[in-house]
């Protein structure tokens, strides 16, 4: 799927992750994190959105995540919902999302 419009979730409250959602022409994931714990726990934060968005089929977006210590389910959750807006998706398929163990 291609995302076609900008779409945000989340907050910059302390234990949450905003994620914003953009297109992008370059046919591939770009993840710009910005987070104080980037060091410790970087490379499992873009893990989690890009297995996210694979799951998602998908393959061509702009990820900004500015990160404030967040757990893998809210980063999760909030990669869904904002690629979900993007695409005005109102249904959720819970069980599949579910059997994901991100």
């Amino acid at each position: 799927m291609e995302i076609t419009k900008t779409a945000v979730a989340g907050t910059v409250e302390s234990s949450d992750i905003m994620i914003t959602v953009s297109p992008n022409d370059e046919n591939k994931v770009v993840i710009n994190l910005n987070s104080s714990v980037e060091k410790q726990f970087g490379a499992r934060i873009r893990e989690v959105i890009e297995q996210t968005l694979k799951h998602l089929d998908i393959d061509s977006v702009t990820v900004e995540a500015v990160d404030k210590g967040a757990l893998d389910c809210t980063i999760q959750a909030r990669t869904i919902i904002a690629v979900n807006r993007s695409l005005g998706v109102t249904n959720y398929n819970w069980k599949e999302i579910d059997s994901w163990n991100v």
